[in-house]
Protein backbone atom coordinates (compact mmCIF):
# COMPACT_ATOMS: atom_id res chain seq x y z
CA UNK A 1 0.00 0.00 0.00
CA UNK A 2 1.41 3.38 -1.03
CA UNK A 3 1.18 6.03 1.70
CA UNK A 4 0.50 9.65 0.79
CA UNK A 5 -1.35 12.59 2.34
CA UNK A 6 -4.74 11.88 0.69
CA UNK A 7 -4.63 8.27 1.94
CA UNK A 8 -3.63 9.41 5.44
CA UNK A 9 -6.56 11.85 5.48
CA UNK A 10 -8.89 9.01 4.53
CA UNK A 11 -7.47 6.92 7.38
CA UNK A 12 -8.12 9.79 9.82
CA UNK A 13 -11.77 9.57 8.81
CA UNK A 14 -11.78 5.85 9.64
CA UNK A 15 -10.11 6.58 13.01
CA UNK A 16 -12.72 9.27 13.70
CA UNK A 17 -15.43 6.58 13.84
CA UNK A 18 -14.47 5.06 17.24
CA UNK A 19 -13.82 8.58 18.55
CA UNK A 20 -17.34 9.59 17.53
CA UNK A 21 -18.77 6.63 19.44
CA UNK A 22 -16.51 7.34 22.44
CA UNK A 23 -17.89 10.89 22.71
CA UNK A 24 -21.16 9.48 24.00
CA UNK A 25 -19.46 7.49 26.78
CA UNK A 26 -17.30 10.28 28.14
CA UNK A 27 -18.28 11.80 31.51
CA UNK A 28 -18.94 15.25 30.06
CA UNK A 29 -22.08 17.36 29.87
CA UNK A 30 -24.63 16.94 27.11
CA UNK A 31 -23.80 20.26 25.46
CA UNK A 32 -20.06 19.48 25.39
CA UNK A 33 -20.74 15.99 24.02
CA UNK A 34 -23.06 17.32 21.31
CA UNK A 35 -20.63 20.06 20.31
CA UNK A 36 -17.57 17.77 20.26
CA UNK A 37 -19.34 15.09 18.18
CA UNK A 38 -20.58 17.74 15.74
CA UNK A 39 -17.10 19.23 15.31
CA UNK A 40 -15.61 15.75 14.83
CA UNK A 41 -18.19 14.79 12.18
CA UNK A 42 -17.78 18.09 10.29
CA UNK A 43 -13.98 17.75 10.37
CA UNK A 44 -14.28 14.20 8.99
CA UNK A 45 -16.60 15.43 6.22
CA UNK A 46 -14.09 18.15 5.30
CA UNK A 47 -11.27 15.59 5.04
CA UNK A 48 -13.49 13.69 2.58
CA UNK A 49 -13.52 16.71 0.28
CA UNK A 50 -9.84 17.53 0.92
CA UNK A 51 -8.39 14.07 0.31
CA UNK A 52 -10.21 13.75 -3.02
CA UNK A 53 -9.12 17.23 -4.12
CA UNK A 54 -5.48 16.62 -3.16
CA UNK A 55 -5.40 13.18 -4.79
CA UNK A 56 -6.60 14.63 -8.09
CA UNK A 57 -4.44 17.76 -7.90
CA UNK A 58 -1.24 15.91 -7.01
CA UNK A 59 -1.95 12.88 -9.20
CA UNK A 60 -1.92 10.59 -6.16
CA UNK A 61 -5.04 8.58 -6.90
CA UNK A 62 -4.76 4.86 -6.21
CA UNK A 63 -6.90 1.74 -6.31
CA UNK A 64 -6.64 1.44 -2.53
CA UNK A 65 -7.68 5.07 -2.02
CA UNK A 66 -10.60 4.61 -4.39
CA UNK A 67 -11.68 1.61 -2.28
CA UNK A 68 -11.09 3.10 1.18
CA UNK A 69 -12.63 6.54 0.58
CA UNK A 70 -16.27 5.46 0.02
CA UNK A 71 -15.96 2.80 2.74
CA UNK A 72 -14.86 5.46 5.26
CA UNK A 73 -17.72 7.76 4.15
CA UNK A 74 -20.38 5.10 4.49
CA UNK A 75 -19.05 3.81 7.83
CA UNK A 76 -19.04 7.20 9.53
CA UNK A 77 -22.52 8.06 8.21
CA UNK A 78 -23.95 4.69 9.29
CA UNK A 79 -22.34 4.88 12.75
CA UNK A 80 -23.62 8.44 13.23
CA UNK A 81 -27.13 7.33 12.26
CA UNK A 82 -27.04 4.45 14.77
CA UNK A 83 -25.97 6.90 17.48
CA UNK A 84 -28.76 9.31 16.52
CA UNK A 85 -31.36 6.52 16.59
CA UNK A 86 -30.13 5.56 20.07
CA UNK A 87 -30.50 9.20 21.15
CA UNK A 88 -34.04 9.30 19.67
CA UNK A 89 -33.05 12.08 17.28
CA UNK A 90 -33.57 10.07 14.07
CA UNK A 91 -36.43 7.72 13.24
CA UNK A 92 -35.25 4.10 12.95
CA UNK A 93 -37.06 3.84 9.60
CA UNK A 94 -34.96 6.67 8.15
CA UNK A 95 -31.75 5.04 9.39
CA UNK A 96 -32.81 1.65 7.99
CA UNK A 97 -33.57 3.19 4.57
CA UNK A 98 -30.22 4.98 4.37
CA UNK A 99 -28.09 2.11 5.70
CA UNK A 100 -29.95 -0.43 3.56
CA UNK A 101 -29.43 1.66 0.45
CA UNK A 102 -25.71 2.07 1.14
CA UNK A 103 -25.29 -1.70 1.48
CA UNK A 104 -27.39 -2.43 -1.60
CA UNK A 105 -25.69 0.10 -3.89
CA UNK A 106 -22.20 -0.85 -2.66
CA UNK A 107 -22.91 -4.52 -3.37
CA UNK A 108 -24.41 -3.62 -6.76
CA UNK A 109 -21.34 -1.58 -7.73
CA UNK A 110 -19.01 -4.37 -6.67
CA UNK A 111 -20.97 -6.92 -8.68
CA UNK A 112 -21.20 -4.64 -11.71
CA UNK A 113 -17.43 -4.07 -11.53
CA UNK A 114 -16.90 -7.83 -11.68
CA UNK A 115 -19.16 -7.92 -14.73
CA UNK A 116 -17.10 -5.17 -16.38
CA UNK A 117 -19.98 -2.71 -16.27
CA UNK A 118 -19.19 -0.48 -13.27
CA UNK A 119 -19.68 2.64 -15.42
CA UNK A 120 -23.39 1.76 -15.56
CA UNK A 121 -23.69 2.62 -11.86
CA UNK A 122 -21.29 5.57 -11.69
CA UNK A 123 -22.13 8.30 -9.19
CA UNK A 124 -25.10 10.39 -10.35
CA UNK A 125 -26.17 13.90 -9.29
CA UNK A 126 -29.10 12.43 -7.30
CA UNK A 127 -26.58 10.55 -5.17
CA UNK A 128 -24.55 13.73 -4.69
CA UNK A 129 -27.61 15.65 -3.49
CA UNK A 130 -28.42 12.76 -1.14
CA UNK A 131 -24.91 12.90 0.29
CA UNK A 132 -25.09 16.68 0.73
CA UNK A 133 -28.43 16.44 2.56
CA UNK A 134 -26.98 13.75 4.87
CA UNK A 135 -23.78 15.66 5.57
CA UNK A 136 -25.74 18.75 6.61
CA UNK A 137 -28.49 16.90 8.51
CA UNK A 138 -26.25 14.69 10.65
CA UNK A 139 -24.21 17.53 12.27
CA UNK A 140 -27.42 19.47 12.92
CA UNK A 141 -28.90 16.42 14.67
CA UNK A 142 -25.70 15.71 16.60
CA UNK A 143 -25.62 19.31 17.85
CA UNK A 144 -29.32 19.27 18.78
CA UNK A 145 -29.53 22.79 20.18
CA UNK A 146 -30.09 26.46 19.44
CA UNK A 147 -27.69 27.76 16.81
CA UNK A 148 -26.69 31.37 17.35
CA UNK A 149 -30.00 32.01 19.07
CA UNK A 150 -31.68 31.80 15.66
CA UNK A 151 -33.18 28.32 15.39
CA UNK A 152 -33.05 24.86 16.93
CA UNK A 153 -31.01 22.52 14.75
CA UNK A 154 -33.18 19.47 15.44
CA UNK A 155 -36.10 20.62 13.29
CA UNK A 156 -33.99 21.52 10.23
CA UNK A 157 -31.89 18.38 10.69
CA UNK A 158 -35.01 16.21 10.81
CA UNK A 159 -36.38 17.73 7.60
CA UNK A 160 -33.04 17.26 5.85
CA UNK A 161 -32.58 13.65 6.97
CA UNK A 162 -36.06 12.80 5.65
CA UNK A 163 -35.16 14.53 2.37
CA UNK A 164 -31.96 12.46 2.33
CA UNK A 165 -34.03 9.29 2.87
CA UNK A 166 -36.27 10.14 -0.11
CA UNK A 167 -33.24 10.92 -2.29
CA UNK A 168 -31.68 7.68 -1.05
CA UNK A 169 -34.57 5.60 -2.39
CA UNK A 170 -34.69 7.64 -5.60
CA UNK A 171 -30.96 7.22 -6.25
CA UNK A 172 -31.09 3.49 -5.46
CA UNK A 173 -33.93 3.03 -7.97
CA UNK A 174 -31.91 5.01 -10.53
CA UNK A 175 -28.84 2.80 -10.05
CA UNK A 176 -30.93 -0.37 -10.21
CA UNK A 177 -32.51 0.86 -13.45
CA UNK A 178 -29.07 1.58 -14.92
CA UNK A 179 -27.90 -1.90 -13.93
CA UNK A 180 -31.08 -3.63 -15.10
CA UNK A 181 -29.79 -4.64 -18.60
CA UNK A 182 -26.90 -6.52 -16.96
CA UNK A 183 -29.12 -7.96 -14.22
CA UNK A 184 -31.74 -9.04 -16.78
CA UNK A 185 -29.16 -10.79 -18.92
CA UNK A 186 -27.69 -12.70 -15.99
CA UNK A 187 -24.48 -10.73 -15.72
CA UNK A 188 -23.70 -10.20 -19.39
CA UNK A 189 -23.24 -6.48 -20.09
CA UNK A 190 -24.38 -5.29 -23.48
CA UNK A 191 -21.93 -3.59 -25.77
CA UNK A 192 -23.16 -0.14 -24.81
CA UNK A 193 -22.31 -0.65 -21.14
CA UNK A 194 -18.69 -1.73 -21.74
CA UNK A 195 -16.56 1.30 -20.99
CA UNK A 196 -12.86 1.49 -20.27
Amino acid sequence: MHWNLPTLLTWTRVLAIPLLVAMFFLPIGEYSRNLASTVLFVAAALTDWLDGWLARRWGQTSAFGAFLDPVADKLIVCVALVILVDLHRVDALVAAIIVGRELTVSALREWMAQMGARASVAVHSIGKFKTLAQLVAIPLLLYDGMLGGLFHTHRLGTWLIWIAAVLTVWSMLYYLRQAWPVLRDGGKPDAGSRKA
